[in-house]
């Protein structure tokens, strides 16, 4: 009988990157603390995810160099306590879900849905977003 335990796979929405990337932001601490107890589980990024990465940063007055945004990015990418494992995207406008109904919620819904067809579930601090955790 095989009893090995299946890891849960969850892509991680660009605030949850940001938060456990900068030891400054409110977050940090919940978003390390949840992340250290899913020993075992696998965690996901995407192009979209990465993209956003280096304007949230402008935006939050972080940084407004792309290089060094990308080179902060690798190095989370690096970090042996956030493996984290780059899916390719495959997904269109079709897949969207039907609750986004707004120019904003269409990259939650693709997140969303991109999680779904990798069997993973997306993490993100945002609020009231259906299917997510």
């Amino acid at each position: 009988m095989n009893c090995s335990l299946t890891s849960q796979k969850y892509l991680l929405d660009v605030n949850v990157l940001i938060a456990y990337g900068f030891r400054r932001h409110g977050f940090h601490d919940r978003v390390g603390a949840w992340i250290r107890s899913r020993k075992g589980d696998r965690f996901l990024t995407c192009s979209i995810t990465e993209l956003i990465c280096p304007c949230a940063w402008e935006c939050s007055n972080l940084w407004d160099d792309v290089a060094h945004a990308k080179s902060l990015l690798q190095e989370l990418k690096a970090w042996k306590g956030l493996p984290l494992e780059f899916i390719n995207d495959g997904n269109d406008i079709s897949a969207l879900p039907k609750w986004a109904k707004s120019p904003k919620q269409t990259t939650d819904g693709h997140l969303v849905q991109l999680a779904v067809a990798n069997a993973a579930v997306l993490v993100t601090l945002d609020e009231g977003i259906p299917g997510t955790f």
